[in-house]
């Protein structure tokens, strides 16, 4: 496989700082919603991934599995 220089990685680099590539967000294959959360929440999940090395996504769902196993096991 070529390798390239140095050279035409900062060419590379310069090109693509000055000329971002357009991305149309409808196109995407995967959509995750913004949410805004709170402080204390965001605390939680930061040491939370810290400590699991989990992603957000996967200590939210855990969370609310966790809370649908509740409510289920009332009912």
């Amino acid at each position: 496989m070529e390798r390239m220089t140095e050279e035409e990685a900062f060419a590379l680099d310069e090109y693509y700082t000055k000329n971002p590539p357009k991305v149309d967000p409808s196109k995407a294959r995967i959509r995750i919603p913004m949410v805004r959360i709170d402080n204390a929440t965001a605390d939680y999940l930061a040491k939370e991934i810290r400590v699991s090395h989990k992603k957000p996504e996967e200590i939210i769902g855990g969370l609310v599995m966790e809370k649908l196993a509740r409510v289920s096991a009332v009912l």
